[in-house]
């Protein structure tokens, strides 16, 4: 029996030293060579005014880039970034950044938008990252170098680190950096390819072209995956940046926080079913329970230690003071996450800025009854 004990204890202990060399591996990496810069365009859609929202796109107009313009792109004149995008203009007029109105209707609006802020970009390398963002001044440095140094390359992403204001959202950061990083830093080193996250994709515009432009994903959720995924499917492969971006997590409450990850679990499960199937493999806190109830505490305390590790090795891969400091906790989150895991699985609803939407098998996204056809960007 003890030989049964050990070889299932082997499964989240692998996984967690695994994870812990993904983070190590990603702390050493060597930087990419300098290139020879390319005129690049940021394309930024927009709704609403997240909190940090003005810090983060001021980050975007100092950077140390010789040549790159911003075009960001909203539903209404009307919306309340508007006048914070407006008073940035006026800050740095040395630097060109346009707002745009897309009236462009999409069942994913932050697609809607893109579409035309793609038709609007002048630079033959695109760089789009969500509202929330901030970079560090090298950023465009860092991120378009391997696309330059290399044609197998088609996208390059950030990882992140996240901060918030409230509990709930300091503690969704916490997961976010002992978790949902840690498992994308795993994701190449087990052959996974198709990957891409919000927080940036850089990309040739020939490449966007040759799968359809961005109107080929404004019916999915998951739009930042779709992209990258079919520019991949293209030959093309996808770079990890050694960058690391800030975003900030604005869910006032532990509801919104289970909102906002019933969201991401579901958009998991239709994106990659075979991934997702396979997450209680991390979720380490869940099997030192089940350890602890057979009556096996060492087993149990064994997981716990190469947990503990492995978060703490994410924290300081990803610069994340709460990952560092509390990495001993990182199974209560697992728990958290393997309840949210298990509501994954139940319905194909959604919310969205406010708005509720049915996930199709493919991850196309259908206005709920009553709902308008719009999503959030």
């Amino acid at each position: 029996m003890m030989l049964l004990y050990l070889i299932a204890a082997a499964i989240p202990f692998g996984y967690q030293l695994v994870s812990f060399a993904a983070s190590v591996r990603f702390l050493f990496r060597r930087l990419p060579e300098p290139q020879p810069s390319v005129a690049v365009s940021i394309l930024k859609p927009v709704c609403g005014l997240d909190e940090s929202f003005e810090e983060a796109i001021e980050s975007h107009a100092t950077l140390d880039y010789p040549d790159y313009e911003i075009v960001f792109g909203v539903h209404s004149m009307e919306d309340p970034s508007a006048p914070a995008i407006e008073r940035l203009i006026d800050a740095h007029p040395e630097v060109p950044i346009r707002l745009i109105h897309s009236e462009r209707e999409t069942p994913n609006a932050k697609v809607g938008t893109l579409i035309d802020l793609a038709r609007e970009a002048r630079h033959p390398v695109m760089v789009v990252n969500d509202s929330d963002v901030t970079v560090p001044r090298h950023y465009l440095k860092r991120v378009v170098a391997p696309l330059l140094g290399d044609e197998d390359i088609g996208v390059v992403t950030c990882v992140f680190r996240s901060a918030a204001s409230s509990p709930a959202g300091r503690w969704e950061a916490f997961g976010i950096g002992v978790d949902y990083i840690p498992s994308a830093l795993v994701a190449p080193l087990v052959g996974v390819k198709e990957f891409g996250f919000g927080s940036t994709l850089c990309f040739r515009g020939a490449d966007l072209e040759a799968i359809g432009g961005v109107e080929a994903i404004a019916d999915y959720v998951a739009d930042d995956y779709q992209l990258s995924r079919r520019i991949v499917r293209r030959g093309k492969r996808t770079h990890i940046s050694e960058v690391v971006v800030e975003t900030h997590l604005s869910d006032p409450s532990f509801a919104a926080v289970w909102r906002h990850q019933q969201r991401w679990m579901r958009t998991i499960r239709v994106s990659r079913m075979d991934g997702y199937a396979g997450l209680p493999v991390t979720h380490a806190g869940v099997w030192m329970i089940a350890f602890l109830a057979l009556g096996q505490p060492w087993i149990a305390a064994a997981v716990w230690a190469a947990r503990a590790m492995a978060a703490c090795a994410a924290g300081i891969a990803l610069k994340q003071t709460s990952a560092m400091v509390f990495c001993w906790a990182a199974p209560l989150w697992d728990v958290w996450s393997f309840v949210m895991w298990v509501g994954g699985w139940v319905g194909n609803t959604v919310e969205w800025r406010g708005r509720r939407f049915k996930l199709t098998q493919e991850g196309k996204l259908v206005a709920a009854k009553g709902q308008s056809a719009l999503g959030g960007a």
